[in-house]
């Protein structure tokens, strides 16, 4: 696995852990979007693209996610303690839209991606600096940059 191209957009007078966010292509056939570079306890970890998790609403089935306290459609008030826990009793609200398999993939895009984020800070500090995350109509394949079509 070789990630062919990472795109950082760092998060602006942010005083929350998220620092950014980034997308990488895979072997220049395979984009994830929505990674989030995060700032830990003792490093800057990366955090998959994740969805939040559903349940039915038991008066119209409607679905509703789990830390809503009424039905989107018919207004009843839906049950507490709905999701799911980890095994440190921590709920379990959100799941990964993509991940890496093994613990070696997981360190590739790790260090890939730090190593896209300091790159990034600096390159942001630089004058006329201009963010290339938000352009999704333009890719990179082998090297060089093409427009969808």
């Amino acid at each position: 696995m070789v990630i062919t191209e990472i795109r950082v957009k760092l998060e602006k007078c942010n005083e929350e852990r998220l620092l950014a966010f980034c997308s990488i292509t895979i072997d220049d056939a395979f984009v994830i979007r929505d990674l989030k570079i995060i700032e830990g306890d003792r490093n800057i970890f990366v955090g998959m693209p994740s969805r939040k998790l559903t349940d039915r609403c038991r008066n119209c089935g409607c679905k509703n996610h789990l830390r809503a306290c009424f039905c989107n459609k018919c207004g009843k008030q839906l049950g507490e303690d709905r999701a799911m826990r980890d095994a440190n009793g921590h709920l379990k609200l959100h799941a990964d839209i993509a991940h890496p398999i093994n613990q070696d993939a997981r360190e590739i895009i790790q260090r890939a991606v730090r190593h896209a984020y300091w790159k990034e800070v600096h390159l942001s500090r630089q004058p006329g600096y201009i963010c290339r995350y938000d352009d999704y109509t333009q890719f990179q394949v082998n090297g060089v940059l093409s427009k969808a079509q």
